[in-house]
Order: structure tokens, then C-alpha cells, then sequence
């Protein structure tokens, strides 16, 4: 059978709205938890002032109540009640805080793609069109691709005998010679890397023996602290008892990775059976010479 009265959807469903603070003006607008409310009609209000119910005196459009007439500023809004279902419309601009959201409540699909600048990431470094945000939460430059460091030294002057390569070195300038990037440089032999990364040194012999035991050898020698040194690679050649001047030559290579330039360097040894085998130098050309190439980073 059909029902006779009120909509089912109105029944018990008493809605309490803010509070409205009066100050000289006729209309205001109606608001529950701060957000604007649409009621069903003025019908469905109830208006306390000063403790005087409203009904039926005043008119509804929207959101916005209007009395008719100007309501003082002295006067107070005791309550407002809305019996049955009321609309919450937009909310104003601004009015709503970070305590109203809920956690996890902004998902990635609601981010649009243009709205997050880089003003907004709070990773280290510099911001801006040559770096990249690295997964450490760091902006870092994009490094160059290839070689980025490449020269050669030489041993300018013969010596006899074994030892250390430390002095007579320089690095190469003549014939059209060109290196690449930072330069190498030593103190008494032991050499300094310009930066870190992984290098590849080569040692290039040129050797002169006039008489018996002719072994000669040239070792690669680097250290990780600063102090003490060890062989990372060596190479022996051995030149044949003619009665006269004998030549050799002979190349070793090592890996260095180098990830601190003030602990990690290298020099060069030479070793000889015999006291007057001649390592040979020149200034004019590499003769017993030294090749540092950087390969990347470490």
C-alpha cells in the first residue's frame, strides 16, 4: 500500500550545520564541518536566534540563507538543525588543511604529470638541465662518455743498475704529441692520479746490456695507502751475449682503480743482473716510457 507522509529518505535524519556568525548583513551562507550546504528547501530548517526559533521567515537559494531583513551583529546563532537529505557543495577556496586529508589518502593517479618541479624534491646538488637525480636522492652531472684523461711520460736520461725510476721524467711534448683531460703529475717519481676512476698504466722498456747476465725487468708498483708499495705487474726480457751493444724491449700493463688520489699512486722499478745494463731515457722520443689512460670511473 502506498505510504502517506514524508519521503522515507527524510526520516531521522537530523543534520546539525555551523553556527553562523551574524555581523549586520540579510544573507549568509549555510555550512556543515566548514563546507558550503545546500538543504532540501528553507522548509527543512530550523533557526535558533537569541534563542527565538526561525522557521518559514526567511528564504534559501543554494547555499546561501537570506532573512529578509538584516540580522545585528549582537545577536547570536544558537543552532541550526536540516531535517532530511542536504547537499555539501564545493568547498571554498582554500579551506581545506593538511589535517583534512587522510594518509596515503594522494595517490600517484591523481598527480598530474606537470606538477611536481624540481623546486619541490628535496635531493642535494645542483638542479637543472645537465644533472640527473640519482637513486641516493643526490643530483649529479651526466658523465661525459669515453676517455676522459689520457697522457704519457718518459725517462729523459740513460742509468745503470737496479732501481726506482725517480727522476729524469717528464711528460711527453714533442713529435705532435696530444693528451686528453687532467694531467698526471709526480714528485720523485711516484705518481699522482688527477682523479679517481679505474686507469689503465702501461710501462714501456727500452734496455741496453754490453756484456753477460742481461736479464732487465720493469715492474709496475702502486700503493692504496700512501706508503707501501707493491708490484701490480712486472715484465722480463733477456738480451743475447753478442761481444757488443745488445737492445730489448718490453711492455707491462695493470688496472689501477683508483678511489682516492692521495692514497693510491704508482711508480716504476727497474731490476738488472747486470750493474751495467743501461735503461734507456730520451727527451726526443719515448724510449722507456709510461702511459696513463683513465677508463672510467671507479
Amino acid at each position: 500500500m502506498a505510504y502517506i507522509g514524508r519521503d522515507t529518505d527524510k526520516i531521522s535524519n537530523v543534520e546539525v550545520l555551523d553556527n553562523i556568525t551574524f555581523d549586520g548583513s540579510s544573507s549568509y551562507t549555510l555550512q556543515k564541518g566548514g563546507s558550503n550546504f545546500t538543504p532540501s528547501s528553507a522548509n527543512t530548517l530550523l533557526v535558533s536566534i537569541d534563542g527565538v526559533v526561525q522557521a518559514g521567515n526567511f528564504t534559501v537559494s543554494g547555499s546561501t540563507i537570506d532573512f529578509g531583513t538584516t540580522v545585528a551583529g549582537t545577536s547570536t546563532c544558537d543552532f541550526i538543525l536540516h531535517y532530511g537529505i542536504g547537499l555539501i557543495t564545493s568547498v571554498s577556496d582554500g579551506t581545506i588543511t593538511t589535517a583534512k586529508l587522510g594518509d596515503s589518502a594522494v595517490t600517484t593517479a591523481k598527480l598530474n604529470d606537470a606538477s611536481v618541479s624540481l623546486a619541490k624534491l628535496t635531493a642535494t646538488g645542483t638542479k637543472d638541465a645537465t644533472t640527473f637525480l640519482r637513486g641516493d636522492n643526490t643530483f649529479q652531472e651526466v658523465p661525459a662518455g669515453g676517455i676522459t684523461s689520457a697522457h704519457q711520460w718518459r725517462l729523459t736520461t740513460n742509468f745503470s743498475g737496479s732501481s726506482d725510476i725517480t727522476s729524469n721524467l717528464e711528460q711527453v711534448d714533442s713529435d705532435g704529441y696530444g693528451g686528453i683531460g687532467s694531467v698526471m703529475s709526480q714528485s720523485s717519481g711516484v705518481f699522482t692520479f688527477p682523479d679517481t676512476g679505474v686507469w689503465l698504466i702501461t710501462a714501456q722498456l727500452f734496455a741496453l746490456c754490453n756484456g753477460a747476465n742481461r736479464a732487465h725487468l720493469i715492474a709496475i708498483n702502486t700503493t692504496t695507502n700512501n706508503s707501501s708499495f707493491d708490484t701490480g705487474s712486472v715484465v722480463y726480457t733477456s738480451m743475447y751475449n753478442s761481444g757488443n751493444d745488445t737492445y730489448a724491449n718490453a711492455s707491462c700493463s695493470f688496472m689501477f682503480d683508483v678511489t682516492d688520489t692521495s692514497t693510491h699512486k704508482v711508480r716504476f722499478g727497474i731490476s738488472t743482473d747486470n750493474g751495467s745494463s743501461v735503461t734507456v731515457g730520451n727527451t726526443n722520443q719515448n724510449a722507456t716510457a709510461f702511459t696513463f689512460i683513465r677508463l672510467g670511473d671507479t
